[in-house]
């Protein structure tokens, strides 16, 4: 089990992978792409990866605290609790030191002068033998009501809110027992033991209410009566507090839990080790193998590459044979045990930062502002597999930094995950451009250079006529009003079936020129070697085709037009032409292995040859990774995808978020694509991100995609004020003559209005150089709103 499985680049066949091409020699990374350096392996697999929102750089990432919703402590707020409870203090001082009479009060002017109550709120000094009175009952009252003012007056329970609010929910609950457990103390101190103050006035007066309503004592006879009075005061005083506290939201979590688990039986955890020691191996019973493991990464002998790869590897080893195989290569190889089948462990250069246990690569930093979430503000921002599973549609003019701060790193990071065995990845870009070198490439077919290795095969390895004729049709009349891509694909089918019955293979692309511009010597040798019984129905559709050759029907001589780009000097060797120094690389064999391709597009001269093998890989991947069985990621990156996106290819891209597989668009202006594609493009992708200098047209398209969203908005109106009195006249014409102003009060008015999340002035206008607006869709349906990104951050 070193390796996964990976043939050669066609496919199945036995033949080994062969070298990548290219010198041997690493060229220097741009100036642009610094080298970054490697992550010290062991603090980089024990630092925690909280799951997260889509496009949130992991990697010691921590979730944020969610603010509360109400209760912000103002200083207003806090000035009115301070005040308050300053005065009482001062008042509760003088007032047990004798300093002021209880007779001074407020309440001595309800009381005859033979009653009064000294003392203080917690230890009353009531006099002894008088009988129940109704007055007994308004001093109650009035401690109440006090005590009630004072704390709306100060804000109390706001404040109690904002301290509650933003604890964890277990401790605000222990804290608000606590509470309740102390104000009840206060109302039946001779239920708490060890307690040594009075009652506070509260039961009492509700009792002396009743005597004074009913004039009868007998309700105090009945118990029922008397714990009922009991048990509405101990709920009138508890319920604050259990809403503070939210105990009835923990208890029904709690609950619930405790439902979960007695359904689901003890849960087997993981041990409580870091990462560094292979817990999951631990907890398998695989002791020797996590030592093995360990000692390599602590010696320094593993990169975030082996990892990556060996707990990929074990998640997939279900089987015993598989598990065996696992142990097997760990205890022969160690740190390389289970490497890649070309044999790399890491690649040349890196220009981005990774994090290969998440499959992301930092792309820069979301930038914190009022339409930023939380959770978003100022963290890095980052791109995987979850999100480009969506496909990634990226428009920006030349020069914004689509290739060296977006396609760059995306192919770097699919690279690495090659390695790991989680990803195969095609890049398609013009010759020259700035991707990685050739090394860190398994295969690199260089169209038009002779001194390419690599061949790109038309016909993908295909045994099915139609699904052949199906890629040819997308590739040289897919970008064509005047002619369908079915009539297309029908009129090659009718040339690729009765040439491969009658010679064991599809032709070659100057030979099926010839076979569609009609050549009566290919036609007729054709028809004669289908002269079999067997081959009836292929001579049946060879007749069909010539009888439309020649009518204004036809749509052969339009396609062999568009095959005479493919079929020049510059590309005799491609495309199955050649002789066998250059091997043929089919791109169905990343369907099946975790391979590593570049395919550099023609230089200059031949921009309409580029775009229709552009068309071309892009039907041929889409086609492909429909494959059953793969468990590995599949990622096309198209440099530049100018006349790529055509209907068809449209549809299929919608469709490979359920194939885990996805493309990478870039586009220079959305007028690259056919303005009726401009609306399934945006709804087939589900991440959509425009760089700075698009312009409004490109810009409205993205509004259009993102949509409106409520937003309340504050509108500040002054008026005039115009006094009725003459004093308050003379004050405002004094003010006027002093400041030059008249007196003016404002009225707000607050409205919740819809409003587009981006406008097209704002995206062609308002995003600084380095930055791009980014939408995110994930493969689970998760989104991310689009936000700011410095893609230099």
């Amino acid at each position: 089990m070193d390796g996964y499985g990976t043939q050669d680049a066609r496919g199945t066949h036995a033949n080994p992978v062969p070298p990548p091409a290219g010198p041997p020699d690493v060229p220097a990374r741009p100036a642009f792409l610094p080298q970054q350096a490697r992550p010290a392996v062991a603090d980089w697999l024990n630092e925690p990866r909280p799951d997260a929102r889509p496009g949130i750089w992991r990697y010691g990432y921590s979730l944020p605290k969610a603010a509360p919703a109400r209760g912000k402590l103002s200083p207003v707020t806090v000035i009115g609790l301070v005040i308050p409870l300053v005065v009482g203090m001062i008042v509760w001082s003088f007032w047990k030191r004798g300093v002021i009479p209880y007779q001074w009060t407020l309440l001595r002017l309800f009381t005859p002068d033979d009653w009064w109550w000294g003392g203080t709120l917690v230890a009353p000094n009531t006099d002894k033998g008088r009988g129940v009175d109704a007055l007994v009952a308004y001093n109650g009252i009035f401690f109440v009501l006090l005590g009630f003012a004072m704390s709306r007056l100060g804000g109390w329970p706001q404040v109690f809110r904002y301290y509650f609010e933003r604890r964890r929910q277990p401790a605000r609950a222990l804290l608000a027992l606590l509470a309740a457990l102390l104000t009840l103390s206060f109302v039946f101190p001779s239920a708490f033991p060890g307690v040594g103050w009075d009652p506070a006035p509260i039961v009492d007066p509700i009792f002396s209410l009743t005597y004074a309503i009913s004039g009868s004592t007998s309700l105090f006879s009945s118990v029922l009566f008397v714990y009922g009075v009991y048990a509405a005061l101990v709920l009138l005083f508890t319920w604050p507090f259990a809403r503070l506290g939210d105990w009835w939201p923990l208890a029904r979590t709690w609950l619930a839990e405790r439902n979960r688990r007695k359904d689901e039986g003890p849960l087997q955890q993981a041990p409580d080790e870091p990462r560094a020691r292979w817990p999951e191996l631990r907890a398998a019973g695989q002791h020797e193998e996590a030592d093995i493991l360990t000692a390599e990464v602590l010696a320094g002998r593993m990169n975030d590459v082996d990892c990556a790869r060996v707990a990929h590897a074990w998640t997939q080893a279900r089987s015993p044979a598989r598990i065996t195989a696992f142990t097997d290569a760990v205890r022969r190889r160690g740190a390389a045990a289970l490497a890649h089948p070309s044999g790399a462990r890491d690649l040349p250069v890196r220009g981005a930062r990774h994090d290969l246990l998440a499959g992301q690569v930092r792309i820069g930093r979301w930038v914190s502002g009022d339409r930023t979430p939380l959770a978003y503000g100022g963290v890095g921002a980052a791109l995987g597999p979850e999100t480009l599973g969506t496909s990634l549609l990226v428009v920006g003019p030349p020069g914004s930094g689509k290739t060296r701060q977006v396609i760059a790193p995306v192919v770097e990071s699919l690279a690495l995950q090659a390695l790991t065995g989680r990803c195969a990845v095609v890049a398609v870009c013009a010759a020259g451009t700035a991707l990685d070198p050739d090394s860190a490439f398994d295969v690199v077919v260089r169209v038009g250079d002779p001194a390419s290795v690599h061949d790109l095969d038309p016909y993908a390895e295909s045994d099915d006529p139609d699904e052949a004729a199906a890629f040819l049709a997308e590739a040289l009349a897919g970008d064509l009003d005047t002619m369908g891509v079915q009539r297309a694909a029908t009129a090659l089918a009718q040339l690729l079936g009765p040439y491969r019955a009658a010679y064991g293979a599809f032709p070659s692309l100057p030979v099926l020129r010839e076979l569609l511009e009609g050549e009566r010597v290919a036609l007729a040798d054709l028809r004669e070697a289908l002269e079999d019984e067997r081959h009836l129905a292929m001579r049946r559709e060879l007749d069909a085709r010539l009888r439309q050759t020649g009518t204004p029907a036809d749509p052969a001589p339009a396609l062999a037009d568009r095959l005479a780009l493919l079929d020049r000097p510059a590309f005799a060797d491609f495309f199955g032409a050649g002789d066998d120094t250059i091997r043929p690389f089919s791109l169905r064999a990343v369907a099946h292995h975790p391979l590593r391709v570049r395919i550099d597009l023609p230089e200059h001269g031949h921009d309409e040859a580029s775009r229709l093998i552009t068309r071309l890989v892009l039907a041929q991947f889409t086609a492909v990774v429909r494959d059953a069985g793969r468990v590995h990621f599949a990622g096309l990156v198209l440099d530049d995808a100018t006349g790529a996106v055509t209907a068809e290819s449209v549809r299929r891209t919608q469709r490979l978020r359920s194939q885990n597989a996805g493309v990478v668009l870039a586009l220079r202006t959305v007028a690259d694509v056919p303005e009726a594609l401009h609306g399934p493009l945006y709804g087939a992708v589900g991440c959509r991100m425009a760089l700075s200098g698009v312009t409004t047209w490109d810009g409205g398209r993205f509004a259009a995609a993102w949509g409106t969203e409520w937003v309340e908005t504050r509108d500040v109106a002054q008026h005039t004020v115009f006094a009725d009195q003459p004093m308050t006249r003379a004050i405002h014409a004094l003010r006027k003559l002093v400041t030059g102003k008249a007196v003016t009060t404002d009225a707000v008015t607050v409205r919740q209005v819809e409003r587009e999340r981006w406008s097209a002035s704002e995206l062609a206008h308002a995003v600084p150089p380095g930055h791009a607006v980014l939408s995110l869709t994930s493969v689970k349906g998760e989104h991310a709103p689009p936000l700011l990104v410095d893609l230099r951050g």
